[in-house]
């Protein structure tokens, strides 16, 4: 079985409540992707940080097809090509962070952003996982039919990644 990039996710959580930050984090979403970015907003209340439930804490950008593939390399480019064996979990799936926007090759420094880091979490899967997912009729999907760490690691050293 063939394992794809589903999709991508860029995620800046800012902590507190909206403000100068979201707004920062939105328009540097929007000029690494090109694409408008959606806020998110906390689940639960956490008094130690001063959130309530439904304050927008953050925002995040989804990406599929041949547009995260080219993101997923720029923000590889800008961690060296290499992850720990922990960026990956079980479900195959691997995550990493960007430490400052101004990693990625061709994003010059912005005063207005001042220094922002972003969370990138890319999803993959392989054929038949939509058996498992629709609405009619689902079904369970096999084991095999899963990807696996394993997997998980093999496509990230197949775009040039080095796992270590």
């Amino acid at each position: 079985m063939v394992v794809v990039l589903e999709k991508i996710t860029l995620n800046v959580g800012i902590g507190s409540g909206g403000g100068v930050k979201l707004e920062n984090a939105k328009k540097l979403l929007e000029k690494i992707t090109e694409v408008k970015p959606v806020a998110t907003k906390a689940k639960k209340r956490n008094p130690a940080f001063n959130i309530r439930k439904g304050d927008l804490i953050g925002v995040k950008v989804t990406l599929r097809k041949k547009g995260a593939l080219n993101v997923l390399n720029k923000c590889l480019e800008a961690v060296s090509f290499r992850l720990p064996a922990s960026s990956f979990d079980n479900q195959g799936n691997f995550s990493f962070g960007v430490h400052e926007y101004i990693e990625l090759k061709g994003v010059k420094y912005d005063p207005d952003l001042g220094m922002i880091g972003f969370d990138v979490c890319a999803t993959l899967s392989k054929p038949g996982k939509r058996v498992g997912l629709r609405r009619i009729k689902p079904s369970r999907v096999p084991f095999k039919q899963r990807v696996s760490k394993k997997e998980a690691m093999e496509f990230a050293t197949s775009l040039g990644v080095e796992v270590f």
